[in-house]
């Protein structure tokens, strides 16, 4: 075998090689994507909609409350209910938050924060305003509503890019098999094919 024809060969071999690897790469990133948007669905949709919907339960609990004008609650069990919610706001806090979803949350705790301070006053006198509460639980209602629905959308999106990557993943496949046939083939043509040698 001549230097050129040894030149061709590792050449040829080089850009097999390229090839096979610029497509393992382009894989290996789609993988990433998909184990990424599987991990945020999870934690930062999942969990965040089920804490969302403990968070409504306790809110509720509270309609209920100031709409019979149960003082029994306020004296005893508010309290309780004002800690728990405050815990399920620190756990959603630390999901990832988009800048719409961070607005809503922000608005939720200030609306949080006002009927705590509203409780107070209702509770000083003596369970007869409730109309302030009232709107207020209402205003956390929507909040919470709004939160809800970012959640959909947002498993959407994830859901969306994981099928992307996976369809990207599924077309390079398919394009490896085909090289790799064509390859296959163009081997077979050169081990078999001989050359008629001149007289």
């Amino acid at each position: 075998m001549t230097f050129y024809n040894k030149v061709k060969w590792v050449l040829g071999i080089l850009i097999i090689f390229v090839l096979i690897l610029a497509t393992n790469l382009i894989d290996r990133n789609n993988f990433l994507q998909v184990k990424d948007s599987v991990i945020t669905i999870y934690e930062d949709r999942l969990v965040a909609n089920d804490l969302l919907f403990e968070m409504s339960k306790l809110i509720q609990e509270k309609e209920v409350a100031i709409v019979t004008l149960d003082s029994t609650f306020f004296l005893n069990k508010n309290n309780q209910v004002n800690t728990d919610i405050q815990d399920l706001v620190s756990r959603f806090e630390q999901t990832k938050l988009t800048m719409e979803e961070g607005k809503v949350f922000t608005d939720f705790k200030a609306n949080l924060e006002a009927l705590q301070k509203s409780e107070t006053a209702f509770i000083r006198s003596k369970f007869s305003q409730n109309t302030t509460l009232a709107n207020q639980v209402g205003d956390l209602k929507e909040n919470l509503y709004k939160l809800s629905k970012i959640q959909l959308s947002e498993g959407g999106r994830q859901t969306s890019i994981s099928k992307k990557a996976i369809d990207s993943v599924e077309l390079f496949t398919h394009m490896e098999i085909y090289f790799l046939v064509v390859l296959a083939i163009l081997i077979q043509i050169i081990v078999i094919y001989k050359p008629k040698e001149k007289n």
